[in-house]
């Protein structure tokens, strides 16, 4: 599984470059349902003018637009960073069955560093939260963007 979750992980850490070289925060997503990409995002807030274009959103809608349904109960969704509290709600609501995620998001993290909404006992839906993926890469690209960006 690790390997196959690294494979996936690859694949959004492409799509987050694609998120940087746009002047978007580098962040990237890829759906998968039974081994096959279903979505893909990266962030595109400020070229789009819509705060909801994050990474996981736009997988997440392009995958439920080819199957035709909004529950994609049995899918993976592979983010470099950690997803912010719309991200993971709107996981939960589509009851996605499995989140894999690179680094921490320390400022705005909606699974783990701030709050635990995918996997919360309050909720219909628990995602299962798989962290660290490949961490070090997606973590290297943030502070990269952040770091060319303050000079």
């Amino acid at each position: 599984m690790q390997e196959r979750d690294e494979q996936f992980m690859r694949q959004a850490l492409l799509l987050a470059q694609q998120a940087r070289e746009t002047g978007e925060v580098p962040v990237g997503a890829v759906l998968v349902i039974e081994g096959e990409v279903m979505g893909r995002g990266y962030n595109s807030p400020v070229r789009r003018s819509d705060p909801t274009a994050h990474a996981e959103i736009l997988a997440l809608r392009e995958a439920a637009g080819r199957i035709g349904n909004y529950r994609l109960d049995e899918a993976t969704l592979y983010v470099t960073l950690e997803p912010c509290v719309m991200c993971a709600g709107a996981l939960v609501y589509a009851r996605v069955k499995r989140l894999v995620f690179g680094a921490r998001d320390l400022r705005f993290g909606g699974v783990r560093a701030k709050f635990r909404l995918a996997d919360s006992d309050l909720l219909n839906h628990r995602v299962e939260v798989v962290e660290g993926v490949l961490a070090a890469e997606c973590l290297a690209l943030l502070r990269e963007f952040f770091a060319a960006r303050r000079e």
